[in-house]
């Protein structure tokens, strides 16, 4: 699938009816707040090398594939490691570091229980490898609802690129104007926006300065009324 379709169609306002045909999350700091622990493995990571897990940093990696992240790490601090060893490393940290707990964002499982009873597809868009989103995903069984996972291992560009977007559409088979994309970073919404797809946005505590206008909404948890208006119906 070329990387460069462009949206075939206007999206709509926040205050048109959405006819949803299926709905596609993003995971980190979507689903989970695993931001919060990936901000943990790259302050440890970084501080084995005596340097600092900026802001600035954080707020320019967050929803990329984990190529451009390890590399940006990579050039900023002048490393020494290939980002493939850092990215490596910085996996074992997390999966440890999952151990510790992470919290469900509120309203997640509300709205799985939302689709299940209006029989809407969903599935997640997630630039982590698909080794991590398994461990992720293990959560109040989330994975086994739903129908399933892509991961940077999926596509050829990652994010803000529309390529994993178009790809859901594409195996849902429904036009990317009918998919809802949830989301919670910049490059996040440009790439659902960029598919063509309408964006509702998770504001939190990891995303506050976060330009937001590219979407269609923005809630502070998963079962709010302005998004559960945008699937239709009853």
């Amino acid at each position: 699938m070329s990387s460069n379709i462009k949206p075939s169609a206007t999206l709509p306002s926040c205050s048109t009816a959405l006819n949803v045909a299926a709905v596609a999350f993003d995971m980190d700091g979507l689903m989970f707040d695993t931001e919060a622990v990936y901000d943990k493995a790259a302050s440890t990571l970084l501080g084995r090398r005596g340097f600092k897990y900026t802001d600035k940093l954080r707020d320019e990696i967050m929803g990329r594939p984990p190529e451009y992240c390890f590399r940006r790490m990579v050039e900023t601090y002048s490393l020494k490691e290939s980002w493939r060893e850092l990215g490596r490393e910085n996996e074992e940290i997390f999966v440890e570091l999952l151990k510790d707990g992470y919290a469900t964002t509120p309203g997640l499982l509300e709205l799985f229980d939302e689709l299940d009873r209006r029989g809407i597809p969903r599935c997640v868009c997630t630039s982590s490898k698909r080794f991590v989103a398994d461990e992720v995903l293990k959560k109040h069984d989330v994975r086994k609802r739903l129908d399933f996972v892509l991961t940077s291992e999926d596509v050829v560009n990652g994010k803000p690129n529309p390529e994993v977007y178009l790809k859901a559409a594409e195996r849902f088979g429904v036009s990317p104007l009918s998919m809802l994309v949830l989301e919670d970073s910049a490059a996040g919404c440009a790439a659902a926006t960029s598919a063509g797809s309408p964006c509702c946005m998770l504001r939190a505590y990891h995303n506050v300065r976060v330009d937001f206008s590219l979407a269609l909404v923005v809630v502070e948890r998963l079962d709010a009324p302005e998004l559960l208006s945008l699937l239709g119906g009853d």
